[in-house]
């Protein structure tokens, strides 16, 4: 939402959407063929250690920047132009309307103004940016505009690693927005194109899990959990005597010993569907709903073996894990079996790629 260029231009010239976590960094580059349909170009991922980014701060640039070089490296791309992602944390977001018919200049003059209120450090500060959402449904007459404001260190700091790997920052968004973009392509595969469906989407990070409920592209609640994948990392490390880093590469390669399915997957899987059912049913007592119809996981940790499974067991709601790419087609350059087995954790850089077709 924040734009370093010119997020709302026409032309959709080649964009890599990168997501830039505390586990990786993950690499998208969409396409459209003659009648429209999506095109999964390429798609890489780069593990990052612990502690290079944490909260959403890089705290190890030159590692970082080294990263990002090998993703796109690793990719095999050539487009330099990117979109990039803050945490929410980082972004104050706010819904106002405005009378409708205002030129842009007008616009900026009044959400500059707007945006004092609600932003609790000086404009000079900041890196701000607004969206024409469409017409208000509450004041005829009116527009919704979402204004997005971020520290501008913030700002800098993500347009800095893109420079350092030799790219180009065009478009800094907000994780939980692209994430919500990509997973509005799914929503519309389910019955009735997913129209008034609560639909609870669960991104399993390293440190930390994010819930959305959507309904109709609306955030009806979101919330984060302290919970995550590197909690069984450390199960591991706990049951075997590994290192970190020996217990993260064996995971990530399957490489465990004969008992970990029953001695430490299980358990952790168990206790992952309970903090997801713990999540759901704070959303139940501090809103009016009480069901919701699909939970989506996505996420590095969501394709664990049993997962989906057990969130239904503990939930009563039928779960999936995401894929991103689910109808679209495939170029040469994507290694079909990797990318499945991947898939979960590119939904937010895949909804950074799709803003090259949104601008």
């Amino acid at each position: 939402m924040i734009s370093t260029g010119s997020l709302f231009g026409r032309q959709s010239a080649p964009l890599l959407g990168i997501d830039i976590s505390s586990s990786s960094v993950k690499l998208v580059e969409l396409g459209r063929d003659k009648s429209g349909a999506w095109v999964l170009e390429r798609c890489a991922i780069e593990p990052l250690e612990r502690g290079w980014i944490t909260d959403g701060n890089i705290e190890k640039f030159d590692e970082v920047a080294d990263a990002l070089k090998r993703v796109v490296k690793k990719s095999g791309t050539r487009t330099k132009q990117v979109a990039l992602a803050l945490p929410p944390s980082a972004v104050i977001t706010k819904k106002i309307s405005l009378p409708a018919g205002m030129t842009d200049q007008e616009l900026e003059v009044q959400v500059e103004s707007e945006a004092n209120q609600y932003i609790p450090f000086s404009l000079d500060e900041v890196s701000l940016d607004f969206c024409v959402m469409g017409p208000s449904k509450n004041a005829p007459g009116d527009v919704d505009v979402l204004i997005a404001a971020s520290r501008r260190e913030k700002v800098q700091d993500r347009q800095g690693l893109a420079e350092a790997a030799g790219l180009k920052a065009v478009i800094l968004d907000v994780e939980s927005y692209a994430s919500r973009l990509a997973a509005s392509r799914l929503i519309e595969a389910l019955p009735n194109k997913g129209v008034d469906s609560m639909v609870a989407l669960f991104e399993v990070g390293a440190l930390t899990t994010s819930m959305q409920v959507i309904r109709n592209d609306e955030v009806l609640y979101d919330r984060d959990q302290a919970f995550g994948g590197a909690q069984l990392t450390q199960l591991i490390v706990r049951q075997y005597g590994f290192s970190v880093e020996e217990a993260e590469n064996k995971k990530r390669s399957g490489d465990l010993p004969e008992d970990y399915a029953s001695a430490v997957l299980r358990p952790f899987v168990e206790s992952m569907a309970q903090e997801i059912g713990r999540a759901l049913q704070f959303f139940f007592t501090s809103t009016p709903h009480n069901r919701v119809d699909r939970i989506l996981l996505a996420g590095g940790s969501s394709p664990l073996q049993g997962l989906p499974e057990a969130v239904t067991q503990h939930t009563g709601f039928p779960c999936s894990v995401v894929n991103p790419f689910e109808g679209m087609e495939m170029s040469s350059n994507v290694r079909i079996k990797k990318m499945v087995r991947e898939a979960p954790s590119y939904l937010t850089s895949c909804g950074l790629a799709m803003r090259r077709f949104m601008q």
